[in-house]
């Protein structure tokens, strides 16, 4: 655990992870050593860049417990969301308060294909619960999408509970509001789609997509480029898709970003995400414990088994950019959205930094008061 949390390097105040995560320091390292190998192409050095995507999937299958051939390497969430959006036939029941990724997948889907009907989820602000889910579903719904975690109110979903509800039913989970610091039930899941600039640390274009058995069967494999079928190279025909997760692939990856991503993923390992999830659970107490200090009207939920990274404050509407100032005054990195401010805290929280927020915090109370 101190080696992990050696590698935050970000300055004080910074408690915006659910945004991006300052890249990690193996991360950065992996990515200037590649750039170097890329930038001089030494004879025989470039075989390296063609052996990131098996290092990526291997590291991945670690963290996840999912087998390697059933993980392909993305871009990005979006890209991993459109996959799963576009190759789906039936009913998707889904919140319209999902992150824009989510809602948005869903309708291009239908406008393009017709194959696919978003059902739109009435929740509880934003919570999507077995509850809530059992209440309103249709028997025409083939598969279900949420987030693992809620981007605006930080609510961490029953995956357990959901899988028991919806039987058979295809599971899709956007999980990069929790991807690294949540021990999550991953077997449950048929498609997960994550992005390792968050929580992960590991910078901008690197992703992953995983698939159950039955997601792979189920998920038609729309965009599947010439890197998706079951050779290398394929000249003079066009074969089908792979079998599996190959077949969403569509061009060749980012041999560097997968290298920073894998490397991530390796020191995750290393220490397990259960350590890194107890670490992030008492900064977070430790944050909200503040919060009430100052009476700071905290949304985002007190109990542990709802919650990950992400307390949101919501005061008064007059007040709000009242707070972001002071925030912003006292050197703090927060996201406003909304009429909420989100502060996301890592398994790092350095006492510089509990400095700056509870200057912030005094800062705001004797404005408002006054």
């Amino acid at each position: 655990m101190d080696d992990y949390l050696a590698g935050f390097t970000e300055e004080p105040g910074y408690l915006d992870y659910a945004r991006v995560g300052p890249m990690s320091r193996v991360a950065a390292e992996e990515t200037l050593a590649f750039t170097q190998v890329l930038e001089r192409a030494r004879h025989g050095s470039m075989d390296a860049f063609g052996r990131q995507d098996d290092r990526l999937r291997a590291a991945a299958a670690e963290v996840t417990g999912i087998p390697a051939d059933r993980i392909v390497g993305v871009p990005n969430t979006t890209t991993g969301l459109m996959h799963a959006m576009f190759g789906l036939t039936g009913t998707v029941l889904l919140s319209p308060r999902e992150f824009p990724s989510v809602p948005i997948a869903a309708v291009r889907a239908n406008e393009a294909l017709h194959s696919v009907q978003p059902a739109w989820l009435e929740t509880d602000y934003g919570k999507v619960t077995p509850g809530s889910i059992r209440e309103q579903l249709e028997s025409n719904v083939a598969a279900v999408a949420v987030s693992l975690v809620d981007s605006r109110t930080g609510y961490l979903c029953d995956l357990e509970g959901i899988r028991h509800v919806i039987g058979d039913r295809l599971l899709i989970v956007d999980a990069i509001q929790g991807f690294g610091v949540v021990d999550a039930p991953w077997e449950l899941a048929d498609v997960i789609v994550t992005g390792g600039q968050k929580w992960c640390r590991a910078g901008w274009g690197t992703g992953l997509m995983a698939l159950s058995e039955r997601g792979a069967e189920r998920l038609t494999p729309v965009f599947s480029g010439y890197t998706g079928t079951d050779g290398d190279e394929v000249w003079d025909e066009v074969p089908r898709p792979a079998s599996g997760a190959r077949a969403f692939r569509v061009s060749n990856p980012d041999p560097i970003a997968q290298a920073r991503f894998a490397a991530a993923l390796e020191e995750l390992a290393g220490v397990g995400v259960p350590a890194v999830n107890a670490r992030v659970a008492e900064n977070v107490s430790r944050v909200i414990e503040l919060a009430d200090e100052f009476a700071m009207p905290v949304a985002s939920s007190r109990d542990e088994r709802e919650r990950a990274g992400i307390v949101v404050l919501e005061p008064e509407p007059e007040h709000a950019t009242v707070l972001t100032a002071s925030l912003h005054n006292h050197g703090v990195t927060a996201t406003t959205r909304l009429g909420t401010v989100r502060l996301a805290v890592h398994a790092h929280l350095d006492e510089e930094t509990v400095e700056m927020l509870r200057g912030a915090f005094v800062s705001f109370s004797t404005a408002v008061t006054y």
